[in-house]
């Protein structure tokens, strides 16, 4: 796991807090002298300071957090979250997409399929993995994998962290469309439960084509919109550099698309959000997932797919008040 880096400017009275405290600790550990009032005072200081600015965060704020470099990714989560992993490759078409990851594991012994796009960390893996942003031959492999889950009876638990499907020139030329618009199709009929966890950023179709499920659950700082706030802001005002507006407008945060019915489930990050804390992240993440997983289990598969379907069916329905 990453050690926090990339301060974000309203992570550094945070960050001077905790110096200070650290610096507390090494003196005290050099000298002898006990400073443990101090260091005490400290950190009540910043536990109050750190709940004062992340109940003021604004949605643009939720964006940094949601791409914060720190922040765990989908591989972490997987290694938090499950048992004997095993990544499993191609989309048996032609090739294998490393922005998308994914294969068979236990979830509390119970044996499951993992999907899920994945970032990279350094400039070496971030062009691996296309800096989340998956190609058709990675929602190709994605269906692979939903499939067998299908056909072995696994559920299937689906991680959501891209800014957007690529959308180059050769994606454009291979079908991405069709491939995101085939793992919606398949997603909305796969005859076993479907857990989606939309952990960083849910961004436009790339998000969507592996969100399709019976229980949607999103982190406290995660986001999820149909555009990133800069493509939003160059679309209608000509300018990304209002994006911060845009932000506000496109209501992305885990309250609003709760409110608005597009998740089940909004789940608490640490204080300081889930790159301060990763293995707690982990743990609520976990607690969640099982969660969903024991109310869907005992849901009949005909039942289960008529609820699927119309949950997603009734998204977008609205009131039109006449005088």
């Amino acid at each position: 796991m990453p050690t926090i880096r990339n301060l974000l400017d309203f992570e550094k009275p945070l960050h001077e807090l905790e110096e200070q405290i650290q610096e507390l600790k090494r003196f005290t550990a050099a000298q002898g002298i006990d400073r443990s009032q101090e260091i005490a005072a400290l950190e009540s200081q910043l536990r109050a300071v750190t709940e004062r600015i992340y109940a003021q965060l604004t949605p643009w704020d939720k964006v940094q957090l949601a791409r914060h470099p720190a922040r765990p990714y989908t591989l972490d989560f997987i290694r938090m979250v499950f048992d004997d992993f095993m990544e499993l490759h191609g989309d048996r078409l032609g090739a294998d997409d490393r922005a998308i990851v994914g294969g068979p594991a236990l979830l509390n012994g119970e044996p499951v399929m993992v999907v899920g796009h994945q970032k990279g960390r350094d400039i070496k893996e971030r062009s691996l993995r296309n800096f989340g942003s998956a190609r058709p031959e990675g929602y190709r492999k994605a269906i692979r994998l939903m499939k067998l889950a299908e056909k072995l009876g696994r559920p299937v638990i689906s991680f959501v962290d891209t800014p957007a499907a690529d959308c180059s020139v050769g994606a454009e030329e291979r079908g991405i469309s069709e491939a995101i618009a085939r793992a919606m199709l398949e997603m909305s009929a796969l005859a076993v439960p479907i857990v989606v966890a939309i952990t960083g950023e849910g961004g436009s179709g790339g998000a969507i084509g592996l969100a399709v499920g019976d229980r949607v659950l999103m982190l406290e700082h995660a986001i999820y919109s149909v555009i990133p706030p800069e493509g939003c802001a160059a679309i209608l005002w000509r300018d990304p550099a209002k994006a911060p507006q845009a932000a506000s407008a496109l209501k992305l945060t885990a309250r609003d698309v709760r409110r608005l019915g597009v998740v089940d489930r909004v789940i608490a990050e640490p204080r300081g959000g889930a790159h301060r804390d990763p293995a707690h992240a982990g743990q609520l993440l976990k607690q969640a997932i099982v969660e969903s997983m024991d109310d869907l289990r005992s849901v009949p598969i005909p039942d289960l797919l008529e609820q699927r379907y119309a949950k997603f069916r009734s998204m977008g329905r609205y009131l039109e008040m006449t005088a």
